[in-house]
């Protein structure tokens, strides 16, 4: 069953539309039209919903996709409120998280994006969102044609001090089952002396959407780089574990460091190119992972946002311009 909907599009802000009755229902009677205004603008707000618990997302979130995955390789902790519904990534509220695409370096990651909110922040905290074509189309050709050939390297350091320990972000404490991960999804490991784990996986930077075939900036490259993060916790870290040692950062393909230069215009593109609307509590929010880059804004208060991500796509199926590995 689809019904038309009416949807609210206003600059700066990604469209809205409002709903009622009960949210299941509702989703089960709109799903297809949801969809096609997914399908036509990267993203959607609905409103109106009034979601109050993790069971009625969850039951929402399974009439909107056709399957939710399970998170993998995580760089930050999350709840997990039920198989395949989680908690926002834990990051400190007064940093934002920078635009990105979810899972975009790994080799099979969510189409859609699911965002329910329970409890609205006092101040900021908004899911932002940016079209990643636009994006593209504004990003210097040179620099464009530099991460199409080479690709983006992400570098993780893994181990119980900072960041997200292996036996988290891998769902195992087996090492051998670690490794046979890390060789069936074109990462190279090295274990270190400390007992814990180093990776570098190699990834297409540009990709093109599998429906539509539009070229897309599809990465972490600016969100996962040092110099995204807030200075004094970049000087911290390099002053106590070295460059090589953080968490994670990124690098051009070929391994050179991206400078600062490149980062911070990477960010000044994104925020040339973002919507955003203040979350509302009962908020739903669909977001087409590919075709649409979304980042967290720094906030006040408490704040309770549920993640779903459906609809699972393989990076072979998106014309990569680089091997993975």
């Amino acid at each position: 069953m689809s019904t038309q909907l009416d949807v609210a599009v206003r600059p700066g802000s990604p469209p809205v539309v409002s709903a009622e009755g009960e949210a299941a229902a509702w989703a089960e009677a709109h799903r297809e039209a949801l969809h096609a205004v997914v399908a036509e603008h990267g993203s959607v707000l609905v409103r109106g919903l009034g979601l109050r618990d993790a069971d009625q997302v969850a039951a929402l979130y399974q009439r909107l996709t056709g399957s939710l995955m399970a998170e993998k390789e995580a760089f930050a902790p999350r709840w997990t409120y039920s198989e395949g519904v989680y908690s926002s990534s834990k990051w400190p509220p007064n940093q934002p998280m920078c635009m990105h695409h979810e899972l975009s370096y790994t080799l099979e990651f969510p189409r859609l994006m699911l965002f329910a909110c329970l409890t609205a922040p006092a101040q900021g905290g908004a899911t932002a969102v940016a079209d990643a074509p636009t994006v593209l189309d504004a990003l210097p050709a040179d620099l464009v044609a530099r991460f199409e050939q080479e690709g983006w390297l992400l570098t993780r350091n893994y181990n119980d001090e900072i960041g997200v320990p292996y036996a988290e972000a891998f769902g195992t404490e087996d090492k051998s089952v670690v490794e046979q991960y890390c060789r069936d999804n074109a990462i190279e490991f090295e274990w270190q002396a400390d007992g814990g784990l180093r990776t570098r996986q190699r990834r297409s930077a540009i990709v093109r959407h599998p429906v539509t075939g539009q070229r897309c900036w599809f990465n972490q490259i600016a969100f996962l780089n040092e110099w995204t993060m807030a200075p004094e916790v970049r000087e911290y870290l390099v002053d106590v574990y070295g460059v090589e040692a953080l968490p994670f950062n990124t690098r051009f393909g070929n391994g050179d460091p991206i400078g600062e230069d490149v980062v911070q215009l990477l960010n000044k593109v994104y925020e040339a190119n973002t919507a955003r609307e203040p979350w509302q509590a009962g908020d739903l929010m669909l977001v087409d992972n590919i075709r649409t880059a979304h980042s967290r804004e720094p906030y006040e208060g408490a704040r309770e946002v549920l993640v779903g991500m459906g609809d699972p796509v393989r990076l072979a199926d998106c014309s990569p311009t680089v091997n993975a590995g």
